[in-house]
């Protein structure tokens, strides 16, 4: 692609989101139910911004302005499914029995909303899924994602050293069954 035709497509998707912005406080301005209605969604809802993500990446290229411009292009170095031999009911989720120093894969592209320690499952890393789904990858050690990183399906999570992984999906705050998705 040439580079006047690069910069001119970068240089629309920003305008782009200007407008939109400006549109936005405009509105908040003239209609007070608008920007009441517009925290509700925000603040009070569980929002994908993940599946907002997938909609700009679709329809405006990449999310990041000028991302291309100084990166080479990278081939994945790790793209790998779920493996285990034997799963059991934990908690709100599943415990599967891996093999020694697994290495954990996504099982779905999304977006890391959090890592951290959560009670009973150990070091736990977060990605709310493209289809709204939140998986809770427990029990991790070595994390190899940063919060708000945009992953694909089969990246390197992190390592479970203790044979044990820990699994819980969640939908709106609801608990999911687990059979359905691994």
């Amino acid at each position: 692609m040439k580079k006047s035709n690069f910069l001119f497509k970068e240089i629309s998707k920003i305008c782009i989101c200007i407008i939109l912005v400006l549109i936005n406080l405009i509105l908040f301005k003239a209609f007070p139910n608008f920007k009441k209605g517009f925290y509700t969604a925000v603040y009070e809802k569980n929002i994908s911004f993940s599946s907002i993500n997938e909609f700009y990446k679709k329809h405006a290229g990449s999310s990041l302005p000028f991302e291309n411009l100084f990166n080479s292009p990278t081939s994945t170095v790790f793209n790998e499914k779920l493996t285990y031999s034997e799963n059991h009911k934990y908690l709100d989720g599943v415990k599967l029995i891996v093999q020694e120093n697994y290495l954990v894969p996504a099982l779905d592209k999304g977006l890391v909303i959090f890592i951290g320690e959560k009670e009973s499952y150990g070091k736990t890393v977060i990605i709310q899924q493209s289809n709204g789904i939140d998986v809770w990858y427990g029990n991790l050690e070595n994390i190899n994602v940063n919060m708000y990183d945009y992953i694909e399906q089969g990246s390197l999570l992190g390592e479970v050293t203790t044979k044990e992984l820990y699994l819980l999906f969640k939908k709106d705050g609801e608990n999911l069954d687990y059979k359905e998705y691994i």
